[in-house]
């Protein structure tokens, strides 16, 4: 007994030491930082790299080529945002149960329905040899810190070590955009019984027509759309992009202003960096783990972009018999648990997936051009940082793939464009339903570049977009089954016909507006609401009852064909939606935590701040359905120290670094901040100095 009682002590005292070592471990590294002054030596550099970093932690680099330029910003970024680098790696790859067991499995199972290593493979082969040059450097400087710096806290708490970072691993990171933007089977299988308008005729924007022919609301009759856009189950968020020639602006120069809304979280989507080298000079947002960068300007051009919310694939149903030759096993390790496979339909031109049709599961058969053919959209993006003009920028999107986008461009001579880009298939279908196996041996050529909506370049011109239909009643292709409703892309054109002349100030006001011109029109049914300004702000109690009465309805009437929506909601089904007596305001009810990854596991002390409800899903200033703004940014084209761009919480990953959460204030109060790009104002900016030594 004496025995058995001595060993129990002496397991239990390990056991007692090994948690106490644990919370030490995750107490330093809730304080770790990266090394951001000073000079780190023998980093693999082929000459000294100097590192300034501005008050905001943004990385302003400065080298002497273009090797240690991308390996610098591998460097920085792997330093501020390492665990979220491999985190979206094995979420792209379906690789999480690795490290977070079995919870993870079905998000694995899913990813591995486009075999992502694969087609990243065969995109590194194709890459040109500047291409590749720049993806090894980044690759190399994100490996040099993995190495060197404070592991993360993410890291000591799930108790592993990061694999090392291959080029592949940056095309394979920038493809999780291409699967969160891209048009699913999941969304065709949604589709299959309804038979949606494009859009709201009486809220159309298309930016092809110009400000002059906007329709307006006034003298339309049709409220159906309306109706089916508001009880609509999916989000209907997006992005928002406008610029105006120099004809239009105080300033002398054009002006852009680019928001993008995706799901908001901690740390964010976009990393801020300013890029210098003797050739090269570019700045703005890239995403984390992509070397470049994505959206922003260089000396000479900026642009921005907005999801296209077009056509990108076909679905058919399988012909009698499957090529068994196609089929593939796929393991998937399990943290703490046993290995498991899975069996996955890949022929060369399709893959298979399972869609939900009613309550029924339905295997089908995905023709997409990312999957058949499939090309990074790095290039592309190497060279709109490289552009000289508008001109350039759009042969720069020439070859760009996809996920298509609306980009707006402008320039130093005072032009602004409008381009989408990427590739459409021209399938008759248009994504509103299942091709029969027959189908199987037609194709689907691309829409011809030529043939896609734009905007020629001018200083008269003034573009807009918000993932709203883009081309007028001419345009001979449908393009999508559906975009999302013009109600921001209304409000856009809206504000710009209210001032012949434009400034930065302006441009950034916009981007916080909160009016909801559907809702406000939705609240017409109700008499308490009738008097509402239809504006979403924190200390509007009439907003929270405006949204609580679309959100009962919408859960009412789900189950009906949107089609049928309209007939069924009259006023006395209306009358009989109780309104909440006493309403909070839309500050308590629309507040929105962002959220880290590791919350799902009830890590919620890594979890950023609080934003109080301002603005909803269908106003410019989007802040709902755990969806954001990612970054609201204007640039003054030209003048490049003005202008500027600020994101939801800080640049750093780090809860310990200080810009885990810093620039939260600035974001709620709308203020933007300015990146500084000159070499005078950089040098003026710099709190912080590292140089990186061979």
């Amino acid at each position: 007994m004496r025995g058995t009682l001595r060993v129990a002590a002496v397991v239990a005292a390990a056991i007692i030491i090994a948690v106490a070592i644990y919370a030490v471990n995750i107490s330093a590294g809730m304080h770790a930082r990266a090394q951001t002054s000073g000079t780190i030596a023998g980093t693999g550099v082929r000459q000294p790299v100097e590192i300034l970093r501005d008050a905001r932690g943004i990385p302003h680099i400065r080298a002497r080529d273009r090797y240690d330029l991308f390996f610098a910003q591998g460097f920085v970024e792997a330093s501020d945002r390492g665990f979220q680098l491999d985190l979206l790696r094995r979420f792209v790859y379906g690789e999480l149960a690795e490290v977070l067991g079995r919870p993870a499995l079905s998000s694995d199972e899913e990813s591995r329905v486009v075999p992502v290593r694969n087609l990243v493979a065969r995109q590194w082969q194709l890459l040109g040899t500047n291409d590749k040059l720049v993806l090894q450097a980044f690759t190399d400087g994100v490996n040099a810190a993995f190495a060197r710096e404070p592991a993360p806290v993410e890291f000591r708490i799930l108790m592993y070590k990061p694999k090392p970072w291959r080029p592949e691993d940056s095309l394979a990171v920038g493809f999780a955009t291409v699967l969160d933007l891209a048009d699913t089977w999941s969304d065709i299988a949604g589709r299959i019984h309804k038979d949606d308008p494009l859009s709201d005729p009486c809220y159309d924007a298309p930016v092809t027509d110009g400000l002059a022919k906007i329709a307006d609301p006034n003298h339309c009759s049709s409220k159906a759309a309306l109706l089916r856009s508001l009880f609509n189950q999916r989000p209907p968020v997006g992005s928002n992009e406008w610029a105006a020639g120099a004809a239009h602006t105080t300033t002398g120069h054009a002006l852009l202003a680019n928001d993008p809304h995706l799901r908001l979280g901690i740390p964010g989507v976009w990393y801020l960096v300013d890029l210098q080298a003797p050739d090269f000079h570019a700045a703005g947002a890239v995403l984390a783990g992509v070397p470049g960068v994505i959206l922003g300007h260089n000396d000479a051009i900026a642009w921005g972009a907005t999801n296209g919310t077009v056509t990108a694939l076909s679905i058919f149903d399988p012909p009698a018999r499957l090529d068994t030759r196609n089929w593939q096993t796929e393991s998937f390790g399990v943290r703490f648990g046993v290995r498991v496979t899975k069996r996955y339909y890949r022929a060369p031109r399709e893959f298979g997936a399972t869609i939900q049709v009613g309550n029924q599961d339905r295997f089908v058969l995905v023709r997409w051009n990312a999957y058949s053919q499939p090309a990074s959209a790095l290039s592309a993006f190497a060279a709109l940082d490289q552009a000289r003009s508008i001109d350039d920028g759009i042969k720069a999107l020439r070859a760009y793939p996809g996920p298509t986008q609306n980009f707006a461009l402008a320039d130093a001579s005072g032009r602004v464009a409008y381009q989408l880009a990427g590739e459409i298939p021209d399938d008759p279908l248009w994504a509103r339903g299942i091709h029969p196996a027959a189908d199987l041996a037609k194709t689907y050529a691309p829409i011809p570049f030529d043939a896609l909506p734009h905007v020629a370049p001018s200083r008269d011109a003034i573009v807009w977009s918000a993932n709203n239909k883009m081309y007028g009643a001419r345009y001979p292709y449908r393009l999508t089954a559906e975009f999302r409703p013009p109600y921001r892309a209304h409000r856009i054109a809206e504000l710009l016909r209210a001032r012949s002349r434009y400034d930065v100030s302006y441009f950034a006001s916009m981007q916080m507006d909160t009016l909801s011109i559907a809702e406000r029109e939705f609240a017409q049914y109700f008499g308490p609401l009738r008097s509402w300004d239809g504006r979403f702000t924190p200390n509007s109690t009439q907003a929270t009852a405006a949204f609580r009465a679309r959100e009962e309805l919408t859960n009412r009437y789900n189950e009906f064909p949107t089609g049928l929506i309209a007939a069924r909601i009259k006023p006395g089904i209306v009358a009989s939606i109780t309104l909440p007596a006493s309403p909070a305001p839309w500050g308590v009810a629309g507040a929105v935590t962002v959220r880290h990854p590791l919350a799902a596991l009830g890590m919620t002390f890594l979890n950023g701040s609080t934003f109080a409800g301002d603005g909803d899903a269908y106003t410019i200033h989007v802040q709902n359905y755990g969806f954001s703004q990612s970054f609201r940014a204007v640039w003054d084209i030209g003048n490049w120290d003005a202008g500027g761009i600020t994101i939801p919480q800080g640049n750093s990953g780090r809860p310990g670094s200080g810009h885990y959460t810093d620039e939260a204030n600035d974001w709620i109060a709308g203020r933007l901040l300015p990146l500084p790009y000159s070499k005078d104002a950089v040098d003026r900016a710099a709190v912080e100095r590292l140089t990186l030594n061979p």
